[in-house]
């Protein structure tokens, strides 16, 4: 007699089934914890909107007499602010000692692991408000004057607007060549002849063990005019010389990658290919490589992330005026007006160009670990 054993239902999970378990005490802790947080930044933001970010001074006021951040340098040392700060702090710890009491008189893990959230974030945000109130004992009104130029950004937003396009055009060639360049590189160091494996692996270990800066200022300053390259000469010459610098840089990484991309994949893929009649290349071509592309999909988007930021490096060459990347733009600004604002200017122009990449590829990695990317959709 065959006996079939009943469908298991698949465990409760969800924002609903969390929400079910939950405890009166676990929501107070969970919420006090979030509320620390929410007043300590909601309350920041209203404090110094009240007192205003920045003023425009008159033409004829004293220097030393007026600053562009006064009101911004008000708001940081104002005693609203203060008091806030310390009613974030008793809020965090209250949200601490709540989950401390009663953290092993629990009747389900979702509550325990709620409160356990709720005194994290609230600790969090004490933390946060001593470390404000730190700030406001120390120099704040040379840091604002300095760092906390808001005015100044909107002045020059036009020059930061278009580093960050040429900063992307520099990473979009850059790395399409040159995972381009990477694939064939890849291909070229598992053969199976020396001597096309060597070349290969001479490329890939000398732009790998060389800093990027070297590598451009090398090219730049160094091959191209000794070796008078009309393309890489004229106004655009240096442009045109990053682009070819960062691709080579690149498809040295991205080699790696592809290579323990394709020997990752199982062994029996290259012999059924080849049992069905098709030639290494054609195996190659039609099996392995696209399975392989798929598995270093988060991996080479990664890659592409830091050829983001070294662009910045390409400062070395001496680019035009238009075009500039987002650091050689706040280094104009700041030889200009000797406020280092015009620095977070561009980290912010970079933040708001890789965050995007860095969520990228976790959703990718999330993808191919749940298998979505296989070859079989």
């Amino acid at each position: 007699m065959t006996i079939t054993a009943a469908p298991q239902a698949p465990p409760e999970r969800g924002i609903r089934y969390f929400a079910a378990q939950q405890t009166p005490w676990s929501w107070v802790t969970l919420g006090i914890g979030i509320l620390a947080l929410v007043v300590l930044f909601a309350g920041t933001v209203a404090i110094l909107n009240a007192y205003g970010w920045t003023q425009v001074c008159p033409p004829d006021a004293p220097q030393g007499t007026c600053a562009p951040t006064d009101p911004l340098t008000e708001g940081l040392l104002s005693p609203e602010l203060g008091a806030l700060a310390w009613a974030v702090i008793g809020i965090g710890a209250v949200a601490g000692l709540l989950a401390l009491l009663r953290a092993r008189i629990v009747p389900n893990k979702q509550a325990k692991e709620a409160a356990i959230a709720g005194a994290v974030i609230g600790i969090q945000a004490a933390v946060l408000a001593g470390v404000l109130l730190w700030f406001r004992s120390a120099g704040v009104e040379l840091f604002a004057r300095n760092f906390l130029n808001i005015r100044l950004l909107g002045d020059f937003f036009p020059r930061f607007v278009n580093g960050a396009k040429n900063t992307l055009i520099l990473s979009f060639l850059g790395g399409g060549l040159g995972m381009i360049l990477g694939l064939f590189l890849a291909l070229f160091s598992m053969s199976k002849r020396p001597v096309v494996r060597a070349p290969a692996r001479i490329y890939i270990n000398f732009f790998r063990g060389t800093p990027l800066i070297w590598q451009l200022s090398f090219a730049g300053l160094g091959v191209v005019t000794a070796m008078k390259l009309d393309f890489f000469s004229g106004i655009d010459g240096p442009y045109r010389v990053a682009v070819a610098v960062l691709a080579l840089n690149l498809a040295a990484y991205s080699a790696e990658v592809y290579r323990a991309g394709i020997q990752s994949l199982e062994r029996g893929q290259m012999e059924a290919a080849r049992s069905l009649g098709l030639s290494y290349l054609q195996a190659m071509r039609f099996v392995v490589v696209p399975q392989a592309i798929r598995r270093v999909i988060p991996p080479l988007t990664n890659e592409f992330v830091i050829l983001i930021k070294d662009t910045s490096l390409v400062v070395v060459l001496g680019l035009a005026f238009s075009q500039k990347e987002l650091l050689g733009v706040g280094r104009e600004i700041y030889s200009s007006t000797f406020n280092a604002t015009a620095w977070l200017g561009s980290a912010a122009g970079y933040l708001i160009i890789t965050l995007p990449m860095i969520r990228l590829v976790t959703y990718l990695e999330r993808k191919l670990r749940s298998g979505l990317t296989s070859v079989v959709g």
